[in-house]
């Protein structure tokens, strides 16, 4: 091929995977995108907290996908495994179904799913929804390269503005996924409102596939938040990087370490940042100022912990009817097909 055939090949290509990827930065739509009063809020309550989605910024998904590939961190692989099991099972049941991914990162296991539907001849429509507009935007055009029949619409916001956003889907029904065990997040009350406003992003007859990690040893689950190459820790940490840079602030983070332990009570691991000296730190566009004691703490996870029967009721309390549930020979976690009803 000559050098001018090949330009020209080469931008037909990029001008077909342009005409199936739109790409919706949601934060733009409405007046409530995060002004940090959550996180004053967070920071001046006794004790501290921040919410988890400070996690998220390009450096925090990246470091978050390098936590997947940790030995310790049994949770992907996991999950991996048991969808390559039960991903066609999954077709079968929703039919030709547009896949909405709440937290897609790499959209990685995503894959299995997009395989499986195409195995069948579905169409193959994808809505990765994550608030790293960086890490969305590059997984969805590789998944465009790779996929040459997929139409991709990246909404870039949080799950709250894009359930509230949806449009109505373009093929017979729709899966709104959310894997990776990210509910046990949410604290009960949270955990109730996001599954109320999962049902109201659905029509009748409209699918829900959930992810949970299920109860398993404490010395499992401390190592796998707390892992020995302390890549856990650096994303932990990494949270007071993007409140610095998107606050103003001047948190030094050799003055903090990461904290992991498993409440055998709550059934939850707690992710902590623990302040090794009296300080005081400034987030000067939110005009706040905190002081710390030694030893205080700043929660920014939870993770529970979910019984396989115990959450498959509370799903059906939702009018979110449970069709089929899967789990790893180990029972160390849970993925669950439910259907509006």
């Amino acid at each position: 091929m000559t050098f001018s055939k090949a330009i020209s090949a080469s931008v037909g290509y990029s001008k077909s995977v342009e005409s199936r990827l739109k790409i919706q930065h949601l934060q733009q739509l409405t007046i409530a995108s995060p002004d940090g009063s959550d996180v004053v809020k967070g920071l001046t309550h006794n004790p501290k907290y921040l919410s988890p989605r400070y996690f998220y910024d390009d450096r925090g998904s990246e470091l978050f996908e390098e936590i997947c590939e940790l030995p310790e961190y049994y949770v992907t692989r996991t999950e991996t495994s048991i969808l390559q099991n039960c991903a066609e099972e999954i077709a079968d049941i929703t039919g030709e179904s547009e896949l909405i991914e709440l937290g897609s990162g790499s959209s990685t296991k995503t894959r299995i799913l997009l395989d499986a539907y195409h195995k069948k001849g579905y169409p193959l429509r994808y809505l990765p929804i994550d608030v790293s507009a960086g890490i969305l935007e590059a997984s969805a055009r590789q998944l465009l390269v790779d996929y040459p029949s997929l139409q991709v619409h990246a909404l870039a916001g949080t799950y709250e503005q894009a359930l509230e956003q949806l449009q109505p889907s373009e093929l017979p029904s729709r899966t709104i996924g959310f894997i990776g065990s990210t509910l046990g997040n949410l604290n009960p009350q949270e955990c109730d409102n996001f599954l109320s406003q999962i049902t109201a992003a659905l029509q009748l007859g409209e699918y829900f596939l959930l992810g949970v990690d299920l109860r398993k040893p404490k010395h499992i689950l401390e190592a796998a938040y707390d892992d020995s190459a302390g890549v856990t820790a650096a994303f932990n940490l990494n949270m007071l990087n993007h409140l610095n840079r998107r606050f103003d602030g001047n948190f030094d983070l050799s003055k903090f370490e990461h904290w992991a332990f498993y409440n055998e009570t709550k059934y939850q691991i707690e992710m902590h940042l623990r302040s090794l000296e009296s300080q005081s730190i400034e987030l000067r566009s939110l005009n706040l100022k905190v002081n710390f004691d030694p030893g205080e703490t700043i929660n920014t996870e939870i993770s529970r912990k979910f019984d396989i029967n115990g959450i498959q009721e509370l799903l059906t309390k939702k009018g979110l009817v449970p069709q089929k549930a899967w789990t790893d020979d180990n029972k160390w976690f849970g993925l669950i097909l439910s259907k509006l009803s």
